[in-house]
């Protein structure tokens, strides 16, 4: 005999489904902001009060704090363009929705940076673990740590030609 489910279940299974995506919406929000040297955008992602990013070499801080970071990194130019390119892509979400409404969620980074100041390519994965709750009605990140697994840092010769 089976169990009958409870009458909120399917209600409870869609609400989940749905925190998931906005979630996962939220994530690839925080990567394309990496990617256009927003601040800003960067920033917004994450609760207003009481956050801790752990980026590794790049610190330990709040998010105002990296904000300050990535702007200093992210907005350097040489000759009006863009010094530093990014590309992150994040993949392999596994979020875990809890019954109190907060969440946490782990991804896999794919990132290459081009450096025009020190001429050179990396390329890395790591492991990012976050907890997020709701703030306001919408999905934040609360803690966001940050693990690189490897990276290959390269000089670029002089026949690279990069287009921006």
């Amino acid at each position: 005999m089976t169990a009958t489910p409870h009458p909120d279940e399917p209600a409870r299974h869609l609400a989940r489904l749905a925190a998931i995506e906005s979630i996962t919406a939220l994530k690839h929000r925080y990567f394309r902001a990496c990617d256009a040297k927003d601040p800003v955008a960067f920033r917004d992602c994450f609760v207003a009060d009481g956050s801790m990013l752990d980026y590794g070499t790049l610190g330990t801080t709040d998010a105002d704090g990296m904000a300050a970071v990535f702007a200093s990194i992210a907005l350097q130019q040489v000759d009006g363009k863009n010094a530093i390119l990014d590309m992150h892509h994040g993949v392999h979400p596994d979020i875990t929705v809890r019954e109190d409404g907060t969440a946490s969620g782990r991804w896999t980074l794919r990132f290459r940076q081009v450096n025009l100041i020190e001429r050179t390519e990396t390329v890395a994965t790591g492991e990012y673990a976050d907890e997020y709750r709701t703030q306001d009605g919408h999905w934040k990140i609360a803690t966001c740590t940050f693990h690189q697994l490897w990276a290959i840092n390269r000089p670029l010769d002089d026949a690279t030609r990069i287009a921006q």
